[in-house]
C-alpha cells in the first residue's frame, strides 16, 4: 500500500530547495486572481495562472449548480492550504503519514445583516477543521505537528487575523 511517506521525501527536498533559493532571492512575490462574470449566467469565471475554476450559486440562488459558491470555496482553500502545510511540516520534522485528510465546516445564516439579524456575520463564521492522520507518532508528536501548521498555514493566518484589504470600484466607458 502507498502511503504519504513516500511522498513526503519528495516534499522534503521541494522544500529545502525552495528554502535554499529563497536565501538569495527575496523580491516579494505577488499572487494574481481574475474573475469574470460569464453573461447570461453570472456564473464566475476565476483565473489564476493558467487555471480556471467555475463559481456558482445553487439554483435557488438564480445559478446553475455549476460549481462551489464563494463561501464554500473559501472553506475548501483553508482545507487545501492546512493540508498542503501539513504536508510540509510533517516532511520537516519527519514525521510519519499514511493518510491525510482535511474537513472544514462554516456556517452562513439566509438572513444574515438584514433587519433583526444585523449581528448575525454576513460571511463564513464558526469556521473549524479537523484534520485526520493515519500516523503511528505520538500524541505529543502530532500536537506539535498542528502547533507547526497553525503557525505557519498562510490562509489560517489570514482568516485568524485582522486583515486590511484595499479596493476599489472603476466605471468602464
Amino acid at each position: 500500500m502507498t502511503t504519504l511517506n513516500e511522498y513526503l521525501v519528495q516534499k522534503k527536498a521541494a522544500v529545502e530547495a525552495r528554502a535554499a533559493q529563497a536565501e538569495h532571492n527575496t523580491e516579494v512575490i505577488v499572487h494574481r486572481a481574475k474573475v469574470r462574470a460569464a453573461g447570461r449566467s453570472g456564473v464566475r469565471e476565476i483565473r489564476i495562472r493558467d487555471f480556471q475554476i467555475i463559481s456558482d450559486s445553487p439554483d435557488d440562488f438564480a445559478g446553475y449548480n455549476l460549481g462551489p459558491s464563494s463561501p464554500e470555496l473559501q472553506l475548501g482553500v483553508l482545507g487545501s492550504c492546512l493540508t498542503h502545510i501539513t504536508l510540509i511540516q510533517a516532511s520537516i520534522r519527519g514525521v510519519s503519514l499514511e493518510t491525510l485528510e482535511v474537513e472544514v465546516t462554516g456556517e452562513l445564516h439566509p438572513l444574515a445583516g438584514k433587519p433583526g439579524y444585523e449581528e448575525i456575520p454576513v460571511y463564513p463564521h464558526n469556521i473549524a477543521y479537523t484534520v485526520t492522520l493515519g500516523s503511528t507518532e505520538t500524541d505529543e508528536t502530532i500536537q506539535a505537528l498542528r502547533e507547526a501548521v497553525e503557525r505557519v498555514c498562510p490562509i489560517y493566518n489570514l482568516l485568524v487575523n485582522p486583515q486590511t484589504i484595499q479596493g476599489q470600484f472603476v466605471k468602464k466607458s
